[in-house]
């Protein structure tokens, strides 16, 4: 059983150890805040061992295995170094860093160390991504040839989202799932990537809209927004049909149209905790033999995102304190 600590003691850290208490595979050990006060509630309400004041303190026990860090994107960069400079297999929240080089030196760094360091991009590791691959290698479609997809809360006026300095915009925190779905469906060989956004006072995108246009003639159009709320549906178009994906942030289904728009076959997402669990249980499974990434969500795929979202950034003139 490997000794988990999380690092944050905000609402998505609430979700994961929320399902951490129910699995088999990880013991809920520890809690780091810089509030001791909010982390010692925190054990109390979701049955860790241990409580720290600070993240330092937290790393700094030998117990601590495997470190969830689920802290604001302008700080995952520092406390991922701060994981592995005191040995911890790290598994970190979406979006991984600010930018692909943050994200590059971070992973060398768990190669030299021989760490587990994978980012938490739930929708790489649930199953019903692999379900998805196996209706498309079936060719009930036919050959496809777009896909659209939307993921859109009101949240823009949450700080996370708001401000520059906590590395915030919709692209970083929505779009990543839209860009990891085209990812997923159709690769990653795009002849290019383009987009518009609409920006706030503190320069970051409120809500924009991407095209991935790849090299084979596929297309991707993908919407995101912090402004208002979409019903988070991804459609994949086909010679033959169509596929429906019901929510491809936490996907619960999965429909299949024919020629006529008939619904022919659909797929039910199987009973999970909160669906956090794959991603934990995948670490598990490359810690304990001796990997530094995740099959589900390899090095080069967070940097490939990192690496799009990069580009999108500097086409809408969107940069983060510190960024050159």
């Amino acid at each position: 059983m490997v000794k988990m600590g999380i690092l944050g003691a905000g609402k998505i850290a609430g979700v994961m150890a929320a399902t951490l208490r129910e699995m088999d595979s990880v013991e809920c050990y520890a809690v780091a805040s810089r509030d001791y006060d909010k982390a010692n509630a925190f054990v109390k309400q979701y049955g860790f061992a241990k409580a720290y004041g600070s993240y330092e303190e937290m790393v700094k026990d030998s117990e601590v295995e495997l470190v969830y860090v689920a802290t604001p994107h302008s700080h995952h960069y520092d406390h991922i170094k701060l994981c592995l400079e005191h040995g911890k297999h790290v598994l970190c929240e979406k979006a991984f860093t600010l930018n692909e080089k943050q994200a590059e030196e971070v992973f060398a760094m768990a190669r030299e160390k021989g760490l587990l360091l994978t980012e938490a991009i739930w929708t790489r590791y649930i199953p019903m991504r692999k379900r998805l691959d196996d209706v498309l290698a079936s060719g009930v479609i036919g050959k496809p040839y777009m896909l659209t997809a939307n993921l859109a809360y009101v949240v823009g006026d949450k700080e996370r989202i708001a401000k520059a300095e906590l590395g915030g915009g919709a692209l970083l925190d929505l779009g990543v799932y839209t860009l990891n779905f085209a990812s997923m469906v159709f690769g990653d060989d795009i002849e290019k990537i383009t987009g518009s956004a609409v920006l706030n006072e503190d320069g970051v995108d409120l809500q924009h809209s991407i095209t991935l246009t790849y090299r084979d003639g596929k297309m991707a159009a993908l919407n995101s927004s912090a402004l208002g709320l979409s019903d988070r549906r991804g459609v994949i178009y086909g010679d033959k049909g169509f596929i429906e994906v019901m929510n491809i942030n936490n996907c619960e289904g999965i429909k299949v149209y024919d020629l006529e728009r008939n619904l022919v076959s659909a797929y039910d997402r199987p009973e999970q905790i909160s669906g956090y669990e794959y991603e934990v249980e995948a670490s598990v499974y490359a810690i304990q033999r001796g990997e530094t990434q995740c099959l589900q969500m390899p090095h080069e795929e967070s940097l490939r995102m990192l690496r799009w979202m990069d580009e999108l950034r500097s086409q809408w003139g969107v940069t983060f304190p510190g960024e050159a």
